[in-house]
């Protein structure tokens, strides 16, 4: 039975005369001069890494807290037979800690002539590009003594998408909006609302929905339904400044907001609305406009993609300038930003006027659960000084949406579980009661 690689190695040491193998200057060179010959040997038969030929395929988009799957075609054009190890290299936020060196390695054996394909599984832990680094191949020879190493470049992107955990609230809030588009009588007329059609009265109907004239000629009575208008403008803001960076639980507030208004951007498309999108603090970090209804969602999804808390404090001067060039005519405008007493007492609110005469307005808040958590805490001298603590904010809380409110701002403060359900609800009560 032929023996191969180290095996090899140590028979042919083994076959040596045993003089060589006595501790003598001329046996040492002699196993020395064997083990280099061999290692000589073993090197020239590696297969080379420069001639390799690598090229990517797989996934280019994925939602966060889902796998994608990266395929790596290694083909070996040369005569020699390759046996390698093989590191494709990700940045670190490509995989959940403690699991990069099982998915990024990679033993793989290609015979001359042929290829074998390579598959890393990512499971990213942050929104945004992630681009492949070097893939660096350890070619080994058949002894496996020593090995030849070198590095590709093989470009591949693959972008991490927000999760929208939320959507798990939009079936619940489109039959509601069923209710409201018509199929359910709405008998409350409001400016943003219109006429609908006329059917038979049943009692219990308001009687000042009657109309006369179609009872005159149709001699019974019928009375108008009014179903909410369609086509109103939404503009939906992600304040991108530093409140925004805040984390809350295990993710900053901006991811909470943007979970909240895809939600919303859902609803309101299927209602028949037209939704944009602006990300701002000192400057414009996302804007999308004037998607069709099909194009809304993927549109938002993709610009919200690359967004990341800026470490600076949001021009408001310049974000409410943005909105009224965004926004030209009445529309409904969603700001989802920070319910800190500071930056909006000094930022926000000398300038709410200009927004609040031309627009509908909602201000959405992240609110830390743990705030509320430590608001009930006793027992202790340290846990009656966080309630103190917690209670003290979430009275300057109260006190700045009451300030908001008397401008004529809806505010919507909720945890980050509730906000998106909550904003929605907030968003089909305005369009039940004609109020967009």
């Amino acid at each position: 039975m032929a023996l191969t690689g180290r095996a090899a190695l140590l028979a042919a040491l083994g076959s040596l005369p045993v003089g060589l193998l006595e501790p003598s200057w001329t046996g040492l060179l002699a196993v020395n001069g064997t083990l280099g010959l061999a290692c000589a040997v073993d090197y020239a038969l590696a297969a080379p890494v420069r001639t390799l030929r690598l090229a990517r395929s797989g996934d280019t988009t994925v939602r966060l807290g889902e796998t994608a799957d990266v395929h790596l075609t290694l083909a070996n054009p040369g005569t020699r037979r390759l046996r390698a190890r093989v590191r494709d290299a990700w940045p670190p936020s490509s995989w959940t800690p403690g699991t990069e060196t099982a998915a990024s390695r990679h033993e793989v054996t290609v015979p001359a002539g042929e290829r074998r394909r390579l598959t890393t599984r990512l499971r990213p832990t942050r929104r945004g590009d992630r681009r492949a680094a070097r893939v660096t191949i350890r070619s080994y020879g058949p002894l496996g003594l020593l090995a030849r190493q070198g590095s590709h470049t093989v470009p591949w992107t693959v972008r991490v998408l927000p999760p929208f955990t939320s959507r798990k609230h939009l079936p619940s809030r489109l039959a509601r909006l069923r209710e409201l588009d018509g199929r359910t009588s709405v008998l409350t007329r409001g400016e943003g609302t219109e006429f609908d059609s006329l059917r038979d009265y049943v009692p219990g109907d308001d009687t000042r929905s009657i109309d006369w004239r179609a009872t005159a000629r149709q001699r019974k009575v019928a009375v108008r339904t009014w179903r909410p208008e369609r086509d109103r403008h939404i503009l939906i803001c992600l304040d991108t400044g530093r409140t925004s960076a805040g984390r809350v639980g295990d993710a900053p507030r901006l991811d909470s907001a943007l979970d909240a208004a895809l939600l919303l951007a859902a609803l309101a498309t299927r209602a028949g609305d037209r939704v944009d999108l602006l990300a701002h603090d000192r400057r414009t970090r996302a804007l999308v406009q004037g998607r069709a209804a099909a194009d809304v969602l993927p549109s938002f999804v993709n610009a919200m993609a690359g967004l990341e808390p800026q470490l600076i404090e949001t021009d408001s001067r310049a974000l409410v300038s943005t909105i009224l060039r965004s926004a030209p005519r009445r529309s409904l405008v969603v700001l989802l930003t920070s319910l800190d007493a500071a930056p909006v007492e000094e930022g926000l609110l000398p300038l709410l006027p200009r927004l609040t005469q031309r627009h509908t307005v909602i201000l959405a808040s992240v609110a830390d659960p743990h705030i509320a958590s430590m608001a009930a805490s006793r027992g202790t001298a340290d846990a009656v000084y966080e309630a103190a603590a917690a209670t003290q904010t979430q009275s300057q809380r109260r006190r700045t949406a009451d300030q908001l409110i008397r401008h004529g701002v809806h505010v919507v403060d909720a945890t980050p579980e509730a906000l998106p359900p909550a904003l929605a609800d907030t968003y089909l009560t305005l369009k039940a009661t004609g109020r967009l």
